[in-house]
């Protein structure tokens, strides 16, 4: 960005109408924080020439940098009514749209988006459908999630398999196979529809990770787990795992949410030790604890937040911690927390401890799914523009009866956050059930 900076500040110096290099300049400075600068720099060339398209997107990304959403979204809106087909207009108003809350608003303009010429690529086709699944405008969304298929580097693994894919009709006598795709908290979300598919036909085969296989063989409809990367039995028909909410017609009213679908498996290699650690909290309310997600996650930092944000809960009153969080550097100042790692090594020991528990507050994780899919009562802590599958605006989820969602009021704000957890735990403080020793 400096090198940008002196190259344009060069052409400049021996041509002080370089329009090209002005606007340069302006992009560069605002990539090194000298806003006002920047926005001198634009304005200069828009004096001159009020219809520059490169100034005004320089001016408006300015001040998206500057966090001046509402300046923007007037610029942005006065240029697309100018210049309806361009695309990086509106792609800038659905990003500003985001940032203002402006969910409706937001709908409309990737519905221009999507309408704009040449058609759109799969990956905008699966932004589209996310956004639909956000609104809870569900089979349209879980139509149009069928696209992200067809995105690069989105499903992992790919597959290619010689059988035929199932399309929901009757597969008597037959074995079907259900394959895990992308995360962990995925596959615990949506081996819910085990238990639809399994009435329909004969036998029902999951190939999921490795890491969660045990969990998810407990859940109905499942006859055989199959651990990634083990050999998979024949089978004549298959289907990715989340395209059966679109296969089953899946909207609002009719999310199967019967909690709990998974259990405790029987083998729990740290059994002992997690139940010793757990006696220590007799008579006192059990509360599990994660802040952050997995690193590798495209979008942690955003998910995850810093563990001394969490030092209010300390003024909660007969609470026995467990911090979840695995390999942590650093721990809230939580009085006597207690951390379960390294007790907890795998899916098998977090499911016996979380049943544990009378109450989880966790960050958008896999170990949210687990609790919600083993009905313990959790309260999620979620972004401003949070994973599609917790919508927008909602203190609760029709995925997980057992959770209540608290949301950042802007981008961010995690600690406003605690502050509104903080207020209803204080409430609801002599209502909370002990768990008896599991």
């Amino acid at each position: 960005m400096e090198a940008s900076q002196e190259a344009s500040s060069e052409a400049l110096r021996l041509d002080h109408n370089q329009w090209a290099a002005q606007i340069n300049l302006a992009n560069a400075l605002s990539g090194l924080g000298l806003f006002q600068a920047s926005e001198e720099r634009s304005r200069h060339v828009l004096a001159h020439y009020p219809q520059n398209l490169d100034a005004q997107f320089a001016l408006v990304r300015c001040q998206c940098l500057r966090g001046e959403w509402e300046q923007a979204r007037v610029l942005l809106t006065g240029l697309i009514a100018e210049h309806p087909g361009n695309r990086d207009a509106h792609g800038l108003l659905v990003e500003v749209l985001v940032h203002l809350a402006r969910w409706e608003e937001f709908g409309a303009a990737m519905g221009r988006v999507i309408g704009l010429d040449p058609p759109l690529p799969a990956i905008e086709s699966y932004d589209r459908a996310l956004l639909d699944l956000r609104l809870g405008r569900m089979q349209r969304g879980w139509a149009g999630y069928e696209s992200r298929l067809d995105c690069p580097d989105l499903i992992v693994p790919k597959r290619n398999f010689n059988q035929p894919r199932w399309d929901g009709r009757s597969f008597a006598g037959k074995t079907l196979l259900v394959h895990f795709e992308q995360g962990l908290g995925d596959t615990f979300m949506f081996v819910r529809y085990a238990a639809l598919v399994k009435p329909l036909g004969g036998r029902v085969l999951l190939e999921a990770q490795p890491a969660l296989a045990d969990v998810v063989a407990t859940c109905p409809g499942v006859d055989e787990v199959v651990p990634h990367g083990s050999p998979v039995p024949a089978f004549d028909l298959h289907i990715p795992l989340l395209s059966l909410p679109g296969v089953f017609g899946t909207d609002l009213q009719s999310i199967p949410a019967e909690v709990p679908y998974l259990h405790v498996p029987e083998k729990v290699p740290n059994r002992e030790r997690i139940k010793g650690q757990l006696a220590a909290a007799e008579g006192s309310i059990r509360i599990g604890l994660a802040w952050a997600g997995s690193p590798r996650h495209p979008r942690n930092a955003e998910r995850s937040l810093p563990p001394e944000v969490l030092a209010p809960l300390a003024a909660l009153p007969g609470v026995s911690w467990y911090s979840f969080q695995l390999e942590a550097t650093e721990e809230p100042p939580l009085p006597g927390l207690v951390s379960l790692d390294p007790s907890i090594r795998n899916f098998s020991d977090t499911a016996y401890a979380l049943i544990g528990m009378d109450l989880l507050i966790t960050v958008d994780t896999a170990l949210a799914h687990l609790a919600g899919a083993l009905g313990i009562p959790t309260l999620l802590l979620v972004a401003f523009f949070p994973d599609f599958r917790w919508m927008m605006g909602r203190g609760d989820t029709p995925w997980y009866p057992t959770m209540r969602i608290y949301r950042q009021p802007s981008p961010g704000d995690w600690g406003a956050v605690i502050g509104h957890l903080m207020e209803d735990l204080t409430a609801d403080s002599q209502d909370l059930p002990r768990t008896e020793q599991p």
